[in-house]
């Protein structure tokens, strides 16, 4: 058997953002936007962005999907938290550092945890 890289997954976490920018559906929009652009994704559709969650305070607040040709982005932003969590999944290559970079200054984070996942298949070729 042979290992193929199927594709990669970038996990960010970010503490401390800016709670104005992650409580709103413009700015989320826009920063699946300029992602997509950054590290060089073609969206596929717009991105849905709905606010949901309000029964419970840790809950509630805005997740994002955003189709891309080779995968998704997602995200969940907690406004209890001031936190956001996204996925970066592509089998198209990006420059992780690059999509973590811009996503820590677009929400002004104070810190953030990463991890990188190289995703395999066995292929008996």
């Amino acid at each position: 058997m042979k290992e193929k890289i199927f594709g990669w997954e970038l996990i960010l976490d970010l503490y401390d953002c800016d709670s104005e920018i992650i409580k709103s559906k413009k700015s989320i929009a826009e920063y699946s936007s300029k992602l997509c652009k950054k590290i060089k994704m073609i969206p596929y559709g717009k991105p849905l962005i709905p606010h949901f969650g309000h029964e419970k305070p840790h809950t509630s607040g805005y997740s994002l999907v955003q189709l891309i040709e080779t995968s998704s982005i997602t995200g969940h932003f907690s406004e209890l938290w001031n936190s956001a969590h996204i996925n970066i999944f592509s089998c198209k290559s990006y420059n992780p550092k690059t999509a973590a970079d811009f996503t820590k200054k677009f929400f002004s984070a104070k810190r953030m945890n990463k991890k990188l996942i190289v995703r395999k298949i066995k292929s008996p070729k």
